[in-house]
């Protein structure tokens, strides 16, 4: 055990200097989650620490989706959905185009961006794909999934892509696609890409639910996104540290969790079934460093008026949610001996102790809030219909809740 820790040790100071986007995905077929929805889910690994959530009514589709903060005019979207039920995600990928010269364009953002604007279902990206000049300058993995039952990933190169079904049995014997930073068409698994370890943790989790019907948005963004297992040291960080007091400075390596220092944000976008109203369609979404921040539901029916904390705010050139997160990610990575200590080791009991007063564990009670709230508002919706004035109502409960939190919690002034 100690031998992995000191390769993995080396191995992440080699890395630093070229791993720059590194995210974490997956598509769920509806035909196998907990309530027969269908389920994609990124945890956004960037530079670009700070997010925020935008709308937009500038297509054929009105959508709504995850941005840069910094991104004032939304040009880029990293994981959105529209007002048809078309949802759609990326990841970077890097072995589709080894040996290939041509310069990559980096316009994955973009390219979701257009696909919310005037897809509606899988086909349509279909089409979309089609006509993309080529060389395409694109190299990385696109989830997608339309309230046509439709739930694929698709692994773009300069050429052309190929197609994942998650709905075909043979592709994915157990309903989901998951992805790292590496796509299984590439020509390569080896050090030109990265992500194996995480996808690992992720596919023994994912197993574990699928096993004991359990595969709901919930999971994922509590047990997955947030996970502090590893697949190949067999740690478990909330196992191993949970019992020690707080106040107790106590600092572990930190590296190739499912989270990770660069993680800036986790959503999950819950489908709807086939002959459901696609209004009903959410977009779950955890803004800011997912360890220190909490999930915040909106719809693109609910329009512009969604929470203002998940809105750029001009006085912090952030979103005050991921303002909040960040603010107590600097309690999670206290460590400032030097540039790689700093990356590298995390004050585990600032997250968790045993007197449960860890970061995770006070944002904890008021997501499960959120999830029971929400839920109870959806079966309610379904059966009477979503009503804008309603929604709005409860976006204006979560934000009052969610700065009454942050500052009672934490004395972070959100206001």
């Amino acid at each position: 055990m100690k031998n992995i820790k000191i390769f993995i040790l080396f191995l992440s100071l080699f890395m630093l200097s070229y791993q720059t986007y590194a995210c974490t995905v997956a598509v769920i077929s509806g035909k196998y989650t907990k309530d027969g929805r269908p389920l994609l889910w990124k945890n956004r690994d960037t530079n670009y620490i700070n997010n925020q959530i935008m709308f937009f009514n500038d297509g054929k589709y009105e959508y709504i989706g995850l941005v840069n903060s910094g991104d004032i005019n939304g040009k880029s979207v990293w994981i959105g959905q529209n007002s048809a039920g078309f949802a759609i995600m990326n990841s970077a990928s890097y072995n589709l185009n080894i040996g290939d010269s041509t310069k990559l364009s980096g316009l994955e953002g973009r390219i979701i961006k257009e696909a919310l604007a005037t897809c509606k279902t899988i086909q349509d990206f279909e089409k979309y794909l089609d006509n993309l000049p080529k060389p395409t300058r694109l190299e990385a993995n696109f989830g997608v999934i339309d309230a046509q039952g439709g739930a694929a990933m698709y692994e773009l190169n300069n050429k052309g892509y190929v197609k994942f079904d998650a709905n075909d049995p043979k592709v994915a014997p157990f309903g989901y696609i998951i992805r790292g930073n590496y796509s299984f068409m590439g020509s390569s698994f080896g050090d030109e890409s990265s992500g194996y370890i995480r996808y690992n943790t992720v596919n023994e989790l994912f197993y574990d639910a699928m096993a004991t019907n359990t595969f709901d948005t919930q999971f994922i963004l509590q047990d997955v996104t947030r996970g502090l297992k590893h697949s190949l040291t067999k740690e478990d960080l909330y196992r191993d540290y949970g019992n020690i007091p707080e106040n107790t400075p106590t600092y572990t390596f930190f590296y190739d969790f499912i989270p990770r220092r660069t993680t800036s944000s986790a959503c999950v976008v819950q489908g709807v079934k086939k002959d459901e109203n696609p209004e009903f369609a959410t977009l779950w979404s955890v803004v800011g460093f997912p360890l220190t921040s909490i999930v915040v539901p909106t719809w693109v029916k609910g329009g512009k008026d969604f929470p203002n904390v998940l809105k750029r705010n001009e006085k912090l050139k952030d979103s005050p949610i991921c303002f909040a997160a960040l603010e107590l990610k600097k309690e999670f990575y206290s460590i400032r001996w030097g540039r790689y200590a700093s990356r590298n080791y995390v004050n585990i009991n600032a997250l968790i102790n045993a007197d449960k007063t860890g970061i995770r564990q006070k944002i904890k009670p008021y997501e499960n809030k959120i999830f029971k709230t929400t839920k109870n508002k959806l079966d309610k919706w379904r059966s009477n219909g979503m009503k804008k004035a309603e929604i709005k109502a409860y976006y204006d409960e979560i934000n009052r809740d969610l700065i009454k939190m942050f500052n009672e919690e934490f004395e972070i002034d959100l206001n």
